[in-house]
């Protein structure tokens, strides 16, 4: 289970990797579609990013690295 996990936790890093370069190339486009564009990006960018720290939590707990 923890190396699904782990697999699933890589493969949200590199979408995350995508759409972060998406964003950056999307800042050089010069037509009236950007900002929509840009902000679309910017919301999804921050739920993939969601996805990869509630990963890492999951599993830091399957690690025992994290205790309450």
């Amino acid at each position: 289970m923890q190396l699904l996990i782990t697999i699933l936790f890589y493969g949200a890093l590199a979408a995350l990797l995508v759409v972060l370069g998406l964003g950056i190339a999307n800042l050089a486009r010069t037509d009236e579609n950007q900002p929509s564009r840009s902000n679309k990006l910017m919301r999804l960018r921050v739920f993939i990013q969601a996805i990869v720290i509630a990963l890492l939590v999951i599993i830091g707990f399957m690690a025992g690295a994290i205790h309450f």
